[in-house]
């Protein structure tokens, strides 16, 4: 069975890449938009929806073919408020003011969408970052590497020296719980290449 990732994120093909997974890109077209305001089932809704609209658009171009379908999305959450993506610097600087020297929650939804059906999961992580100074905030958007992550920031970046502490699985802060996206894709049928394999 073909493992298909319905996301463009180099982080995430990073992640299947570094695991020995082969798989083919289809980025989803799907409707992002939700009303769901509890985080977990906020991104369970939309990898769920990726996934199944990439599922749905590969049966009908390519029929008789077998698919797995990874789909995922990622949310950061304070005091009860989603915070996605930044919209532009200024959005960015404010993002990481209202995080600096406290602790949020990551929640990232996986799908996968067979023939068989859909089966999703949600992993969550507590990060706690240090103070921030305004000019550690100005510099750090200056780059350009907050703008497309959830959150304003990328945990495995130069943004590392200011994250205290990390309570739970650090896969789901980069936007794919591994743990989660194996066991999901290994009762699809999907398993890394040579995994197990000793090379000593």
């Amino acid at each position: 069975m073909k493992l298909i990732l319905a996301s463009s994120s180099e982080r995430r093909r990073e992640l299947l890449t570094m695991c020995g997974y082969e798989y083919e890109i289809v980025p989803s077209g799907a409707d992002e938009r939700t009303y769901e305001t509890d985080p977990c089932e906020y991104v369970r809704s939309l990898a769920v929806r990726k996934a199944e609209e990439v599922a749905s658009r590969l049966r009908a171009e390519r029929p008789g073919e077998g698919f797995a379908v990874l789909g995922a999305d990622t949310v950061v959450t304070l005091d009860g408020i989603i915070i996605g993506k930044p919209k532009d610097e200024a959005d960015a600087v404010r993002i990481l003011r209202l995080l600096s020297g406290r602790t949020h929650t990551v929640c990232t939804g996986v799908a996968v969408v067979t023939d068989n059906g859909t089966e999703s999961e949600v992993s969550t992580t507590r990060v706690t970052f240090e103070e921030l100074t305004e000019e550690e905030i100005r510099l750090y958007v200056a780059s350009g590497e907050p703008m497309d992550k959830a959150g304003a920031y990328g945990i495995q970046g130069p943004f590392g020296m200011f994250v205290r502490e990390v309570e739970g699985n650090y896969f789901t802060v980069i936007g794919l719980p591994l743990p989660t996206a194996y066991h999901l894709l290994g009762r699809a049928g999907v398993l890394p290449r040579d995994f197990m394999k000793d090379d000593k």
